[in-house]
C-alpha cells in the first residue's frame, strides 16, 4: 500500500510568512543580531494580518532562530532562517515529554550511581567533556557536543550495563531533546554551571546531591519553548 494519494494538505498562511521571512534574511544579508522589522510593519508589507505574522515569528522562537525581546524587537539568533518544517515540529513535540520523563528517570539513577562507583579515570571523562562544552560555548556555539560527552561519562560512571543499555535505546530523542534545550537562550551556560554541580556531587562521592542536581538539571531541560506552542491552536487562514 501507498500513501501518496493522502489527502492534499494546504499551507497555512503563518508559513507562507516563514517562507518569505526566510528569503528576505538571505536577501538582505542579514546575520546573528541584526533586528527583524516591526510585526506590524510586516503585516502590511506581506499583506496578511499580524496574528499571521505573530504565529511565524512564535515558530522561529521555538526553532531558536529569533530571540523576541520584550518592548525591544524580534532579532536573529543565527545568520539564516532555515526553518524546519511545520509537521516535525508538530511531532517532536508529541513525543518529547515522554523522552524528558525517561531522561529524569534513568539519569537521576545513573548520577546516584556514579557517585558512588566512579573512578579517577570517569572523573577525568567528565572533566575533559566540561573543558569541551565550555570551549563550544566561548566559540559561540551552543555546547552540544560537550553535553553528550558528560552525559555519556556520568553514564559510563555507574557501571552498570543494563541502564547504559536503556541510554543507548533512547540515544536519538535524547539527541532530540538535547538541541531542543540548548538553542533556548542563555541555556548552554546554565547546563555548564549544572554539569557543574553535577560533578562536584560526583567527586565527593556523595549520591543523594548527585542525584538530586541531576534532577534538577534534567527539569531545567525541559522547560523548553516548544511545549508552551499550541499548534492545533494555530488559525489557517486564507
Amino acid at each position: 500500500m501507498t500513501d501518496a494519494l493522502r489527502p492534499m494538505t494546504k499551507q497555512r498562511l503563518y508559513e507562507q510568512v516563514l517562507d518569505r521571512l526566510r528569503q528576505y534574511v538571505a536577501d538582505g544579508g542579514l546575520r546573528a543580531g541584526d533586528r527583524l522589522p516591526p510585526e506590524r510593519d510586516l503585516a502590511q508589507r506581506l499583506g496578511v494580518s499580524r496574528a499571521s505574522v505573530k504565529q511565524a515569528i512564535v515558530v522561529l522562537e521555538v526553532q531558536g532562530l529569533v530571540e523576541a525581546r520584550h518592548g525591544g524587537g524580534t532579532y536573529l539568533v543565527r545568520d539564516s532562517l532555515d526553518v524546519e518544517p511545520v509537521e516535525q515540529l508538530v511531532e517532536r513535540r508529541r513525543r518529547l515529554p515522554d523522552v524528558l520523563d525517561a531522561r529524569e528517570a534513568l539519569e537521576t539513577k545513573l548520577a546516584e550511581l556514579a557517585a558512588e562507583r566512579r573512578t579517577d579515570e570517569d572523573l577525568k571523562a567528565m572533566r575533559l567533556a566540561l573543558a569541551r562544552m565550555a570551549g563550544e560555548i566561548e566559540e559561540g556555539g551552543h555546547g552540544i557536543e560537550g553535553d553528550r560527552l558528560f552525559h555519556a561519562a556520568v553514564t559510563a560512571a555507574a557501571h552498570s550495563s543494563l541502564l547504559a543499555e536503556f541510554m543507548r535505546s533512547i540515544a536519538d530523542q535524547i539527541a532530540e531533546s538535547r538541541t531542543e534545550s540548548l538553542r533556548q537562550p542563555h541555556r548552554p551556560e546554565r547546563s555548564l554551571a549544572q554539569h557543574h554541580a553535577i560533578l562536584d556531587a560526583i567527586a565527593v562521592g556523595r549520591p543523594g546531591q548527585a542525584a538530586a542536581a541531576m534532577r534538577r538539571h534534567v527539569r531545567t531541560v525541559a522547560k523548553v519553548r516548544l511545549l508552551d506552542w499550541e499548534p492545533e491552536a494555530e488559525s489557517e487562514e486564507q
